[in-house]
């Protein structure tokens, strides 16, 4: 979940047995050219809200986050399609029925994007939202807007982390409880509450928080799920525990049953956290990063562990070409576009 979330400059505190906070992303957005805006490209600075905007005051936005990867067959964009197909069912669930436009419209404008703008690799970020219009709460009336952007964007929580994992904690923030906000839905007023558990892991030294449920048990990251191997089991917690279904979390279930392994959804208590074997994050932006302490209590070697390895080199040898895409995953960029 770019995470590039509100460009907060990282924060040089060191704790025992936590690391100096460097994950942030504190650089400001790259601009790139265009802009894709309800059917047509404009130009990356033409595409400003007016202040009062339905979305400003009231969050009513839904949003998703895809990468495109280089390959040596030219970029390509990961799980394009589920993406788009979460991103109309969001709105669905927030009455925004009137976006017009299919999964497939939207991606070829998404394809469209990255090769009028000339990218080898980027961030993709589908937004839809209310605009302006009438003002309070209900806000049927304002019109809605889409808009597709897409700039280059590195790793979220470091490169290093891929092998050597990252520090995180447990937030003393709960997600929210079932019939509050739809955790399903990846809308943008949800993400107070990842802010809420980036912010305090970050002030405290840590790379990111894992919050729990209303019942205590384990949910997510403040912008990933998150997988636990004990005894050669992984372990995933259900959609219910206030979790959003990422499309990562399935990719890497997918890999992972591939690769041999049992993969089981249930109800993770937070004490399982610190005895397993393993924990991964996994996200569009996180990608598959493994978790080398929580709450200053290392994790099994204290680095990521063979069997995240697997997973992790499964999953890049995919997305960036070197072995077959045997799930039709990546959505090539058209060839007249390609970057030499």
């Amino acid at each position: 979940m770019p995470k590039l979330r509100g460009g907060l400059r990282a924060v040089s505190v060191r704790l025992r047995g936590a690391i100096p906070l460097t994950s942030y992303n504190s650089e400001m957005l790259q601009p790139t050219e265009k802009i894709w805006h309800n059917g047509k490209f404009i130009g990356w600075h033409e595409a400003q809200l007016h202040v009062l905007s339905h979305v400003v005051s009231y969050g009513s936005s839904v949003f998703e986050g895809i990468r495109c990867y280089e390959t040596a067959q030219g970029p390509a964009v990961f799980r394009l399609r589920e993406h788009m197909k979460r991103l109309i069912e969001s709105a669905k669930i927030y009455r925004i029925d009137n976006i017009g436009f299919s999964v497939d419209e939207l991606s070829v404008a998404a394809l469209e994007l990255v090769a009028v703008n000339k990218l080898k690799s980027c961030y993709i970020r589908p937004i839809v939202l209310r605009g302006y219009g009438e003002i309070g709460v209900l806000g049927w009336k304002n019109p809605i807007e889409t808009y597709l952007a897409c700039w280059e964007w590195g790793k979220y929580l470091g490169e290093e982390a891929l092998a050597q994992g990252v520090d995180v904690c447990i937030s003393s923030w709960t997600r929210s409880a079932p019939n509050t906000l739809p955790t399903l839905s990846k809308a943008g007023g949800n993400y107070l509450s990842s802010q809420l558990i980036r912010m305090e892991a970050a002030v405290n030294g840590y790379s990111e928080g894992i919050a729990l449920d209303t019942s205590g048990l384990v949910s997510e990251g403040s912008g990933e799920n998150i997988f636990v191997i004990k005894d050669g089991k992984i372990y995933t917690p259900p959609l219910s525990a206030a979790v959003l279904g990422g499309i990562t979390r399935a990719t890497a279930a997918t890999l992972a049953k591939e690769l041999g392994f049992e993969v089981v959804e249930m109800n993770i208590p937070r004490e399982m956290l610190y005895i397993a074997d393993e924990i991964f994050f996994t996200g569009t932006a996180a990608e598959v990063t493994p978790i080398r302490s929580i709450d200053r209590i290392q994790i099994g070697p204290g680095h990521r562990g063979p069997i995240t390895e697997a997973i992790q080199h499964e999953f890049f040898s995919i997305v960036n070409g070197t072995k077959p895409d045997r799930h039709g995953w990546l959505s090539p960029v058209p060839v007249s576009a390609a970057v030499k």
